[in-house]
């Protein structure tokens, strides 16, 4: 039998990061090499951009134009050199949100806003935004009731003037763990809410 080690559990007492939930789609872009994939990793649907390979994804599965999640290939495939020039490699995470998609947020246009707020300040190709970073400090539930106060009170951050926020999510930087906090039903599981 091969030993297997019980987790480190990491302090509650640390660094926690909140921003505001974005009412959306969850996307990804993955910008890789080609030459560093293998043959069984180029079968999935990609858009090829030089020696470049990327992968657009939603929550669950990579999408191509006759499987697009709220026209979100399609939005990548003209951005394709700029997101590859200003992401570089690797995965990004988002949400894809804005007009026709959840709450709407009274936007004209769809937008790709993405999670990483520690990587993605002003530095983020032109074509990208960031989620709202709320709050940045020690673990506090009164530095999480303040936020969904402030979001309840004067409505969303990301798009000002929209009074019907969803909520927040909370980023413990020490667990690596995230987790979400809704203004409304937050008590019910997402499928009951629907």
């Amino acid at each position: 039998m091969e030993f297997e080690a019980f987790n480190k559990i990491p302090r509650l007492s640390r660094e926690i990061v909140i921003t505001e939930k974005i009412d959306g789609t969850n996307a990804q872009v993955a910008i890789f090499n080609h030459d560093a994939l293998t043959s069984e990793e180029l079968i999935t649907p990609h858009i090829r951009l030089g020696d470049w390979v990327i992968f657009v994804g939603s929550r669950t599965i990579w999408l191509t134009e006759h499987t697009d999640n709220k026209g979100f290939f399609a939005w990548v495939y003209p951005h394709a050199l700029e997101l590859v020039e200003g992401l570089g490699e690797g995965r990004h995470y988002g949400e894809w949100w804005g007009q026709g998609i959840g709450r709407k947020y009274g936007l004209n246009e769809k937008r790709f806003s993405l999670f990483n707020t520690s990587r993605w300040t002003e530095n983020r190709p032109a074509c990208c935004h960031v989620v709202p970073e709320l709050y940045r400090g020690d673990f506090t539930t009164e530095a999480i009731s303040t936020q969904i106060e402030r979001l309840r009170t004067l409505g969303s951050v990301v798009a000002p003037g929209f009074m019907k926020p969803e909520g927040i999510v909370i980023f413990h930087t020490a667990g690596n763990l995230m987790f979400k906090k809704t203004l409304e039903n937050d008590e019910k599981p997402k499928s009951l809410v629907e």
